[in-house]
């Protein structure tokens, strides 16, 4: 059985993760966060194998040296490096929790980024340090349940203009934004043709590339924002026959794209 993960942030100034050189052997004090979690929800006793992170790559291998005190022993460790092509979720604000649920799936699956998006028909609306906060945490507890070494990185909140700069960017720099919509004639092997064509260029070049995927709230996407997301050079697609609830077409779509881009074989 993999052995669970959590992660530090290295940014705090009580990190185990700042100060000395990391090596093997290391005995490492675990946050009481951390150590709350680790020893009294999940219960792990003297000798029980876990990981720690940054969020940003790395991943050690350590052991329980004291339930009591919260140390523990570093077993092994890597940097895992970033992948050259990048899965971004653009995730329009829904109600009753349906975007969390998103971005919950999202970082499972590996999205290395969320974007929050105030589209036109969004019920529900971005209230700065609350629904970043509790957008974060979904994050994190996500990336901790899927023994990730990368944390997505949350973006900032968006309005449509924001969107359609994302697409001019993309443009620009060889990138793929894929809007979703039910009412689109294009299918899904026409956004496969395009990202295997931007894995080609990515390969000559060695350039990191991301593809975007825009996925809209209950009410779907404006047209008027379809038609500014493709004038703008976005590829706009229909997923499949049956129509999704904004918690999963993203999800779907990434799981889609993680098989083509080589991280599901």
């Amino acid at each position: 059985m993999t052995s669970p993960m959590f992660l530090i942030d290295p940014s705090h100034d009580d990190s185990p993760l700042n100060g000395d050189t990391l090596h093997e052997g290391w005995v490492i004090e675990l946050p009481d966060a951390v150590r709350r979690h680790a020893m009294g929800a999940m219960r792990l006793k003297n000798g029980d194998a876990l990981q720690l992170s940054n969020g940003k790559g790395l991943r050690i291998n350590a052991s329980v040296l004291d339930d009591q005190s919260g140390s523990v022993q570093v077993r092994s460790f890597e940097t895992e490096p970033e992948p050259r092509i990048r899965l971004a979720l653009i995730q329009a604000l829904a109600k009753t929790g349906h975007d969390e649920q998103a971005i919950d799936m999202a970082t499972q699956i590996g999205a290395d980024e969320i974007i929050p998006w105030q589209a036109d028909r969004s019920i529900a609306r971005f209230k700065q340090g609350r629904t970043d906060r509790k957008w974060q945490q979904t994050l994190v507890a996500a990336t901790e349940q899927s023994r990730r070494a990368w944390i997505p990185k949350l973006g900032e909140c968006v309005r449509s203009s924001g969107v359609e700069a994302i697409c001019r960017r993309a443009c620009v720099h060889g990138d793929v934004v894929v809007v979703l919509h039910q009412d689109e004639t294009t299918h899904w092997s026409h956004v496969e043709e395009a990202v295997q064509a931007m894995m080609n260029r990515t390969f000559e070049d060695e350039r990191a590339r991301t593809v975007y995927v825009v996925v809209g709230p209950e009410g779907g996407i404006s047209e008027q924002e379809v038609a500014q997301f493709a004038k703008a050079g976005a590829l706009c697609c229909v997923l499949g026959s049956t129509i999704l609830r904004a918690a999963s077409a993203g999800p779907v779509a990434l799981a889609l794209l993680s098989r083509t881009t080589g991280r599901i074989l």
